[in-house]
């Protein structure tokens, strides 16, 4: 995907505007395809993948006469014009970002999915957007329990921004947001982070998020490419835009190690004039981008019981960031795509 690539989606038949994708950087194939789902994944991925949740806009919710909250979807292939035989194509899109629970009323995202406090009032966070049986259908009502409003953003960055700014040397830095929930979580427990990370490249690594707005997908057999930038690792993840803000996380312990946030060209059009996934080598394509949990940690708190505080107190990544509070600060794109 493109650099602050954006995909609109719309639905105009039912007179539903969703979304446009969050793209900071794109996302795409490295080698095989290795996203799979809810359903098939193990136990231990499972209880992970309960603390992943889809940003929508609050517009794409719509409450039932039964109580529950309907997502406004359209399929996946006919809005981007897919190719024949392209994986989930028959599936619903309309998710615009991904994120995770790292405190009992707090979420983690990137920077890029969540601007303004504008931006925080109109977004809902949902749990349980995921196909959940092998040959069911994604689940596009989910009891209101499940879903969540943004009360407030507690700290933000990205670099590039108006006031921010990147590691001399560097055009790319980190990319993040924490937001505060309307209220606490139940049913759900936050994820644990790697405040004493030992990463390094070819360190094993996986995702778990929400490509181009999908039903929730983990994505491993990944491994860190380049560990030395400031603020960020890369990776060859399988991811695309949507993924934004999904936690990466250790192969070998499932702590959260970052937050997905830029990558490489996500489809290709073809002579036919359908699209179709972008492609690369397992060494191929620029890499995917995650901001380094240390860039971040500070602001998190320690799970009481579950955890122990970092060892030393992390500069990495922060790039002079203080305490007094990140602003909101709207981020002009240096190009757009939109699939229309």
């Amino acid at each position: 995907m493109r650099n602050l690539v954006k995909t609109t989606l719309s639905l105009a038949a039912a007179a539903i505007i969703l979304p446009a994708l969050s793209f900071a950087g794109g996302r795409s194939i490295y080698g095989e395809d290795n996203r799979t789902e809810y359903f098939s994944a193990s136990a231990g991925v499972k209880a992970l993948s309960d603390s992943v949740v889809s940003f929508w806009k609050s517009a794409s919710l719509e409450t039932q006469a039964s109580g529950e909250i309907k997502l406004q979807t359209v399929k996946f292939g006919d809005r981007l014009n897919l190719c024949a035989g392209e994986k989930f194509r028959e599936q619903p899109i309309g998710a615009f970002c991904s994120g995770s629970l790292v405190g009992e009323d707090l979420v983690m995202t990137a920077g890029h999915c969540v601007k303004t406090e504008e931006d925080c009032k109109n977004t809902k966070m949902v749990f349980g957007f995921a196909v959940k049986t092998a040959g069911g259908e994604a689940t596009t009502s989910v009891p209101a329990g499940e879903v969540y409003g943004c009360a407030r953003i507690v700290k933000r960055f990205l670099g590039g921004e108006p006031g921010s700014v990147n590691p001399a040397g560097q055009t790319l830095g980190p990319d993040f947001a924490l937001v505060q929930l309307d209220r606490k979580v139940t049913g759900h427990k936050p994820l644990l982070i790697d405040r004493n990370s030992a990463l390094k490249k070819g360190s094993g690594v996986f995702v778990i998020g929400h490509p181009v707005g999908l039903p929730l997908k983990i994505a491993g057999s990944a491994s860190v490419r380049d560990f030395s930038k400031i603020g960020y690792f890369t990776t060859n993840l399988d991811t695309f835009g949507g993924n934004s803000g999904s936690p990466v996380f250790n192969a070998k312990n499932n702590l959260v190690e970052g937050i997905l946030v830029r990558g490489d060209n996500d489809f290709n059009v073809t002579a036919d004039g359908c699209r179709t996934m972008a492609t690369y080598a397992q060494t191929g394509g620029r890499g995917e981008d995650v901001t380094k949990i240390a860039a971040l940690s500070e602001f998190i708190p320690v799970l009481s019981g579950r955890e122990a505080p970092a060892k030393t107190a992390g500069a990495d990544g922060t790039v002079g960031m203080d305490s007094s509070g990140l602003q909101s600060l709207d981020l002009t794109p240096s190009r757009t795509v939109s699939f229309d």
